[in-house]
């Protein structure tokens, strides 16, 4: 299996344990990823102005060249995967912004938004298997983990398509799968405070510190996610329990974490 990836620029700085262990766990699952060649910043955060085109163009510029490639992009940070999807979908659904796009940046050969934008888990669940990955685990993960997803995987649901927002699985299938006891929280699908974390810090942890007092009312020994920002806000601004990103369980499971 081939796809294209894209990184993004935390995973190259603070987040690169959640990219070395994600390449680790794909090349022992078969899965080989390569990574786009002159890739971009998506971007950070996805603007909901109509009229914004500047801050995506680096974005469709990604997508046009895993077009060109594959056919698939695969991303792993949260807030990567919530831009690149939902750029992809604006190309494809609102002709204004497709016509903006393409007269400034592909005129010659035109994106109209044929990239299937996958997140790294998707393609565990769905192309690898659940029970295929539990085959190849050599060092079972014995702890309970409470999965918290953050914002940006499951919303806006009908363009993320990812799992049902308000009642999600599929991180909790990923432990058992991995030998982890998966501890449900009801706060797993709420906001960490984002980027509230710059400008009212108390806001962040105030958000933060109920998402971690669930996962210690409900047993969690510690707390794993596939987004930057949130992994920041709950260790800087709570900082009760380990919070490591799924692909550092996945390396270490499998046998191949450094």
């Amino acid at each position: 299996m081939k796809y294209d990836y894209y990184p993004g620029c935390t995973l190259k700085t603070k987040a690169k344990e959640l990219d070395r262990c994600l390449r680790a766990s794909a090349e022992a699952l078969g899965i080989q990823l390569e990574e786009l060649p002159e890739w971009q910043c998506c971007g950070g955060v996805y603007t909901t102005a109509r009229d914004e085109i500047a801050t995506k163009l680096s974005a469709v510029r990604a997508l046009s060249a895993a077009r060109d490639s594959t056919g698939t992009l695969v991303t792993v940070c949260a807030g990567c995967h919530n831009v690149l999807k939902r750029v992809n979908d604006d190309v494809k659904n609102d002709d204004y912004f497709n016509q903006r796009v393409n007269n400034y940046l592909l005129p010659e050969k035109p994106y109209l938004g044929e990239t299937r934008v996958v997140h790294f888990l998707e393609l565990l669940r769905d192309e690898v298997g659940f029970d295929e990955i539990k085959k190849r685990v050599v060092n079972p993960i014995g702890k309970k983990i409470a999965p918290y997803y953050g914002c940006l995987l499951l919303r806006p649901s009908s363009v993320m398509a990812f799992d049902d927002p308000e009642n999600p699985t599929v991180l909790e299938k990923f432990v058992e799968c991995i030998g982890g006891t998966p501890v449900v929280s009801p706060m797993r699908n709420e906001c960490c405070g984002a980027y509230t974390t710059v400008s009212d810090p108390s806001a962040a942890a105030e958000y933060s510190g109920k998402i971690v007092d669930s996962c210690v009312k409900n047993g969690a020994n510690l707390i794993i996610t596939a987004c930057p920002l949130c992994q920041y806000n709950l260790v800087k601004r709570d900082g009760r329990l380990p919070v490591v990103y799924f692909t550092e369980l996945l390396a270490e499971a499998l046998g191949v974490k450094e």
